[in-house]
């Protein structure tokens, strides 16, 4: 069975490649805009999957053998407001402003679009969230990441997985779910579908 990540960003590309399990890239061109305006008022774990759901399905429409297609969609809120990617340095300001001293949720949204010959797609899909929260920041230490350029293809205004670590003091949760793709749980629920396991989670017995 084949296992089809429907995104181009390398972020979850490389985080996918460390399950071992052969896979490739079907990029979603869904209406993201048009998706949006549809989910206007839905809370952000809820859009979090409908988004990922459109996305998979999309990339499932044109696959006609047995495959697993990968939906992902990460969204950023605080104080349930959601945080999208800053459009300029005056945006990233602010939303960096937001987030400095307090928690807020990372959601990622994961649907699974299961494939065969005779039949439509059937999408299994889950959320996973983690609290992130920021140290206290300066104004100068803000300007100073914005500088860096992290923040402006990514939701909330930041990176933990880059310089962005450093604006973290602590995460509850799953960290690969900040970074936009949730291992864990993802490992669990492809083997609950049948999809070949790494081979080195196949030796049960005790070394000698």
């Amino acid at each position: 069975m084949q296992l089809i990540l429907a995104s181009a960003s390398p972020r979850r590309r490389e985080l996918l490649s460390r399950l071992e399990i052969p896979f490739s890239i079907r990029e979603s061109q869904i209406d993201e805009r048009g998706l949006e305006a549809s989910l206007t008022g839905a809370a952000p774990a809820e859009k979090a999957i409908k988004t990922a759901e459109a996305k998979a399905l999309w990339a499932a429409e044109s696959i006609s053998e047995p495959a697993i297609v990968i939906g992902v969609d990460t969204i950023v809120a605080y104080d349930g407001e959601i945080l999208h990617k800053p459009k300029d340095q005056e945006a990233a300001f602010a939303t960096l402003s937001r987030l400095s001293g307090h928690t807020h949720m990372v959601y990622t949204g994961v649907a699974l679009a299961k494939t065969s010959p005779d039949a439509p797609p059937t999408v299994r899909s889950f959320v996973v969230g983690t609290r992130v929260t920021f140290r206290p920041l300066t104004e100068e230490e803000i300007w100073a990441y914005i500088a860096t350029g992290e923040p402006f293809d990514k939701a909330g205004a930041y990176g933990i997985q880059e310089k962005g670590a450093l604006l973290v003091s602590r995460i509850e949760g799953d960290y690969f779910n900040v970074v936009g793709l949730p291992l864990t749980e993802l490992h669990l629920r492809l083997r609950a579908m049948g999809l070949e396991i790494p081979s080195f989670w196949k030796n049960t017995g005790k070394n000698s």
